[in-house]
């Protein structure tokens, strides 16, 4: 291959190119991304940045040196809009176009919205400017803040508005947050961590719409109710970047459908991070994006697979003060064993927990609130059974999903 080019310039992206470049290639390597912004970190937006306890500048995923020693033309502030129907050029929004012989895909996921028009005060916290239009409204002055959807984003951005001293609610469709990740049992657990720092917690509850016309003033429920609200932060998932790939030969399901290694339908064409459907899956979390790359572009030089990319799912969420870290694959009929720490009621007590899931005997997933020191232990055992090849505790600095 004599150019690459990766579309997407974010965490996956830029761990693509990195990888390009310590496999051995030395060709022309070309980085599109539609944000302005050099490579940042997105976990702490809903933490540290938008607490004011980290600014732009400690978001930065590379630096000057790093950047010049890639070796790669950046372009940014530009949205790819197409693929060639052999996936050997790659279409530009400003018409501009790429010769390549090889892709790597890392256009990553936007927010999903909630149905109505724009509105002030109405945000969702996916990059560095959605956080920046955020972050100038906490600090204005206290105010209502409701979030809708307690996924980890949802709850770590709770987190930060209540440690800010906004009056906060969480509003959550299902009867219970996180259910298909951690199970009914111990979602209820962690679900006490919000009210024990004083957020209200609606659950079976859904959006009927928004109150305001220019801007927010209320949510209304489908239960009849309506909370006043100054600011609504929606964390109802995400969609897959997949729309500028519509006409090319990949297959497109809820992400670009892969084999186990990341590549798609075309094998000069891979994809990786929350974009790819790799196997069967799509996880949303900041280990896939850094992980998946190493095997993505060992199979885009060789041509073919020859390396798989599946791993132990890992993801963690910093919330109140606490550390939640969940690895592995829970199923629906697995037991549930606390081996460390006591929940008494279904709260956690003092100094947390470290809980494994079981079947048939073998552990198929562990959580631990605020036992990272075990949990790690355990992440390398789970990892050794599943792999036979035992996982590393170090690396680069981790980040929730």
């Amino acid at each position: 291959m004599r150019t690459v080019t990766v579309v997407g310039a974010s965490l996956a992206g830029l761990y693509a190119a990195r990888e390009l470049r310590a496999q051995g290639f030395d060709g022309r390597l070309v980085v599109v991304g539609d944000e302005s912004h050099e490579p940042y970190d997105r976990p702490p937006l809903s933490k540290e940045f938008l607490t004011g306890r980290a600014d732009e500048a400690d978001l930065a995923l590379t630096d000057a040196g790093e950047l010049a020693g890639l070796d790669a033309r950046w372009l940014l502030g530009v949205r790819a809009r197409g693929l060639d129907a052999r996936g050997r050029t790659v279409l530009l929004d400003d018409g501009r176009t790429v010769s390549t012989d090889g892709v790597v895909v890392a256009t990553g996921a936007a927010a999903r919205h909630l149905a109505g028009g724009p509105r002030a005060g109405v945000h969702t916290l996916r990059s560095l400017d959605d956080a920046r239009a955020l972050r100038a409204e906490l600090t204005r002055g206290p105010c209502r803040v409701v979030v809708v959807g307690r996924g980890f984003v949802g709850a770590e951005t709770a987190s930060s508005c209540a440690a800010l001293g906004h009056d906060v609610t969480v509003v959550e469709a299902a009867a219970m947050p996180l259910v298909p990740q951690l199970g009914a049992e111990l979602a209820a657990v962690c679900a006490t961590l919000h009210r024990r720092a004083g957020v209200r917690l609606l659950t079976g509850v859904s959006v009927a719409g928004l109150r305001g016309t220019t801007a927010v003033t209320g949510v209304a429920l489908t239960d009849g109710r309506t909370l006043p609200a100054d600011v609504v932060v929606v964390g109802i998932g995400a969609v897959p970047n997949t729309a500028w790939l519509a006409g090319s030969p990949l297959l497109l399901n809820d992400g670009v459908l892969c084999d186990d290694g990341c590549v798609s339908a075309l094998p000069q064409v891979v994809a990786v991070g929350d974009v790819a459907r790799a196997g069967g899956l799509r996880a949303e979390h900041w280990t896939s994006a850094t992980s998946q790359p190493r095997a993505a572009v060992r199979n885009l030089l060789a041509g073919r697979t020859v390396r798989s990319a599946r791993s132990v799912p890992y993801f963690w969420s910093d919330q109140y003060g606490s550390r939640v870290q969940f690895a592995g694959r829970r199923r629906d009929g697995d037991t549930v064993r606390v081996e460390e720490g006591t929940i008494a009621d279904g709260v956690p007590e003092g100094g947390g927990f470290l809980a494994r899931y079981e079947r048939a005997g073998r552990t198929t997933a562990v959580l631990a609130v605020d036992r990272p020191r075990s949990f790690m232990r355990a992440r390398r055992a789970l990892a050794a059974q599943t792999t036979g090849t035992p996982a590393t505790a170090g690396g680069p600095r981790p980040g929730a999903t």
